[in-house]
């Protein structure tokens, strides 16, 4: 893996001169989370490195939750985001090949991604229901980000995964090649840990390919169980990194707008007739573990669950999807 390094305060100095040319986000503490903001020169020291991960996905600066496809695109800045952790980045690889596929490409979606630079963070630390191991993912990015970014003390490492990475760090000119290994040791050595703290607190949860089947096979008596206290919000759905199901409503004057929708919903599944096979609350609730780990694995080649935990964050009813599969690994 290729490093550079500078000062945190060059750094900071950089993403101050950029704000000029550039619309830049990244992730700030709040009160009990941190968040995406889009940064000013008093926000930018205030970003959070390596450590997970901000509420809402990085799926929001490429599908907003409504958008009018008719309506005149005015020129946008060129945008960085910074701090995006790995079960987002590599969210976009099932992200790209639904939005980017040759036969049905979202001209949005592309130029939003054209538009881009992600520089991701490694995860030198865990949150409760982090467990993207568990489906095969490491908790830092090696090939779907533009960059990613370790700090230490006063300096800041970064390390070039794309040619869009590699361009904006020589176009920069504030960093230097690193050329001795053993500064950037504690780069693996964390990464190591991460890891360690990951497989251990998740030993017990089926890896993504058991999951599949252990969700395919299963009896109607565990989702009707689970599901007593889903109120049917579509948390779960719109806060998750590879969700990606949406309405085109048409509006007076030929207009279209397109807008989040989440299979938890009543009626999402509903007919002009009336026919609704999704009409009870425990099959609404199966079917979207059915999306993630059956059906998607057999049309993509990406992960439709990078063990975010967000899901179960956002769960207004404390319903826990690991423990749920956890039970029928049993």
């Amino acid at each position: 893996m290729e490093y550079f390094y500078t000062k945190k305060t060059a750094w900071d100095e950089l993403l101050v001169r950029l704000l000029v040319s550039h619309d830049i986000f990244g992730p700030v503490a709040g009160e009990h989370f941190q968040e995406y903001e889009h940064l000013s020169s008093a926000t930018v020291p205030e970003v959070i490195y390596n450590r997970p991960k901000p509420a809402s996905p990085l799926k929001i600066f490429f599908l907003p939750v409504r958008e009018n496809v008719t309506s005149p695109r005015k020129q946008e800045k060129q945008r960085i985001i910074i701090g995006a952790p790995a079960c987002d980045t590599e969210a976009l690889g099932l992200l790209d090949e639904i939005y980017l596929d040759s036969d049905f490409e979202d001209v949005f979606y592309r130029s939003r991604r054209q538009n881009t630079i992600i520089i991701s963070s490694d995860c030198f630390d865990v949150m409760e229901h982090c467990h993207c191991t568990s489906y095969g993912i490491r908790p830092w990015d090696e090939k779907k980000a533009d960059a990613a970014v370790a700090v230490k003390g006063d300096t800041l490492f970064i390390r070039i995964i794309s040619e869009k990475g590699r361009k904006f760090i020589s176009d920069t000119g504030v960093f230097t090649p690193v050329t001795d290994s053993s500064m950037v040791s504690f780069i693996d050595s964390r990464h190591r840990e991460t890891e360690s703290m990951l497989e251990r607190a998740n030993r017990l949860l089926p890896d993504y390919a058991r999951t599949g089947s252990l969700v395919k096979e299963s009896g109607q008596a565990l989702w009707v169980k689970h599901s007593a206290t889903c109120v049917s919000c579509g948390a779960c759905t719109t806060i998750c990194p590879t969700c990606t199901c949406f309405l085109l409503i048409d509006k007076p004057g030929f207009h279209k707008v397109k807008q989040m929708d989440a299979c938890q919903y009543p009626g999402f599944e509903r007919t002009a007739g009336g026919e609704d096979p999704l009409g009870e609350l425990h099959e609404r609730f199966r079917n979207r573990y059915m999306c993630k780990y059956v059906w998607k694995p057999a049309k993509f080649h990406s992960t439709a669950c990078t063990g975010c935990g967000r899901c179960i964050e956002a769960c207004i009813g404390k319903i826990d999807k690991n423990k749920l599969f956890m039970e029928l690994a049993k």
